[in-house]
Formats: structure tokens, sequence, C-alpha cells
């Protein structure tokens, strides 16, 4: 951790208090309590972060997490135990530039002075870009519109991005796998490009934008928006279309793949290194 902070507020709520920060507190006997509970300030963060070192975006007892390295730095700030909740969650090595997490307190805070304070506290690879207060109805997860990634390569070794780009030895046929990005544009069940072991139950994501966009020469990225992602869905169709670019697939073999709803007819994920969270929107 860097060096000091300026403390902002002072949190006297107990942990139980705040596991239930929108209901009523219950009484020993059972009962309905005769009081309502008091009105939470809620706060948005934008955050950046470099995930190389990180075990992706949710606490983890024995590693080290973005999320638990954020609600450390709050807990720090405001004296008081800090729930964060994100916009969703990023795998191991996974980075962002505009993931968006919210909180509760129930005191209002100077949001320019908490954010220097936070910046102040947490180690260099994480930085809060902004904070605003907002309503208190705001759900960081459940509000976002939908989600932009993009997955960077380059057809040459790099130094100073060797930690945000994955090389490729191979030069890949970058208007072939444009045209089998279209493919996976619209509101299909994404089963295949899912990890087997995941929890989530309903595997129909939107796609309203797939593309492959050349930034400079023999640098390239893929740029994918949807209304949510599954756990590793991007670096396994990246993956896939790694090896369609390579033609060691047919251009529409994707269809193919999405079809079968099988993980296993996928190519494998691209590196986890190689992805970033660049934006998640909401309304107004």
């Amino acid at each position: 951790m860097r060096g000091g902070t300026d403390m902002i507020i002072r949190i006297e709520e107990t942990a139980a208090e705040r596991s239930e920060p929108d209901a009523a507190r219950r009484v020993s006997d059972g009962s309905s309590p005769s009081f309502t509970a008091p009105a939470l300030f809620t706060y948005r963060l934008l955050i950046e972060y470099d995930g190389t070192e990180y075990h992706g975006w949710q606490v983890q007892p024995g590693y080290p997490t973005i999320q638990a390295a954020l609600e450390d730095a709050l807990s720090t700030a405001l004296r008081g135990k800090i729930p964060v909740t994100g916009s969703g969650r990023t795998d191991a090595g996974v980075h962002a530039r505009g993931q968006v997490a919210h909180f509760h307190v129930p005191t209002p805070v100077e949001p320019y002075r908490l954010q220097a304070s936070l910046n102040g506290i947490l180690p260099p690879d994480i930085v809060i870009r902004a904070i605003d207060r907002t309503t208190a109805a705001f759900h960081a997860r459940f509000d976002a519109l939908d989600r932009r990634y993009h997955y960077y390569l380059s057809e040459a070794p790099c130094a100073i991005d060797r930690f945000s780009r994955t090389w490729i030895r191979q030069p890949l046929d970058f208007d072939l796998m444009n045209k089998t990005a279209k493919s996976i544009i619209g509101s299909l069940d994404f089963n295949a490009f899912c990890r087997i072991r995941s929890e989530t139950k309903n595997r129909v994501c939107t796609v309203t934008e797939a593309v492959w966009i050349q930034e400079h020469i023999h640098e390239w990225y893929f740029r994918i928006v949807a209304d949510r992602f599954l756990h590793g869905m991007v670096r396994a169709l990246t993956g896939t279309m790694i090896e369609i670019g390579r033609g060691k697939r047919p251009p529409d073999d994707i269809r193919r793949v999405l079809d079968s709803r099988d993980r296993r007819e996928a190519g494998p994920a691209a590196p986890a290194r190689g992805l970033v969270l660049e934006e998640v929107r909401y309304a107004g």
C-alpha cells in the first residue's frame, strides 16, 4: 500500500446491520421491529486496474483480488467495513479500464477527497478514476445496459504492452475473422463458449457488436459489446476465431460450435492478459 491518507468518516454500524442495508432490523424475539432502517448514501466508483497480479475481481480467501483490495482501502479510509458490489466479475489476469462498482455508507462523503484517499491507499495497479454519488436504488450489476470488452493482439513482440496484449507468432487472416465475428451478433446461446463449471444457468447473451479493428501495423483488437458475458466467454470466442484466422477451422465453424452447445467443440481460451473491460454503460 502507498503512503498516508485523509480519514473521511467513521462508520459505527455493526457487520450484521450492513449486511442488509435496505431491510428493517429484527428484534431478538424474531418479531418485526418498530423502527425503520436508517437511509444510506450510495456512491459509484469508476475503476481501472492491471489484473496481472490478481485472481480476478471477486473476493477469494487466501488470494489477492480487486474486490478485496477495494474493500480494504474503503475500510481504511472510512474506518469501517464497506462491502463493494461490481458490475461483473473479471477472471484472473484480466484488466479493466472501465469497471464500475457501488457501495453504501450511512453518512455522506466528499467524492474528491475520498478518491484522493483511496488512490493513496491502493497499490499502483489499481486506480479510482472517478467517484460520484448516485441514487439509493442504483446497482452496478443489475442496472448495466451493456458491457464492452476489447481483446488485444499483436503480430510482433512488444515490450511496453507485454502484460496487456497477446503476441500471435503466426499471421492471421483478419478479414476472415471479421466475417466470422458477424455470425455471433444477436441473442444466442453461448453455452459452448462458457466454462464448464460455471454456475450460470441462463447462457443466452445478446451481442450487439463484434468486430476486429486494426490499431497500428501488426496490432489489432477484438471489440465485443453485449448485455452480459458468461464466464470465460470472450477468451473462448477469441481463441476460436484465432484458429479460424490460422486456417485450422472453416470460416463458418463458429456457428456449428454454437449449435453444439459443447465447450469441447470450441477452441482454447486466449490468454487472460489480452482482455480488457473497457466500459460498462448505464441509462442516463
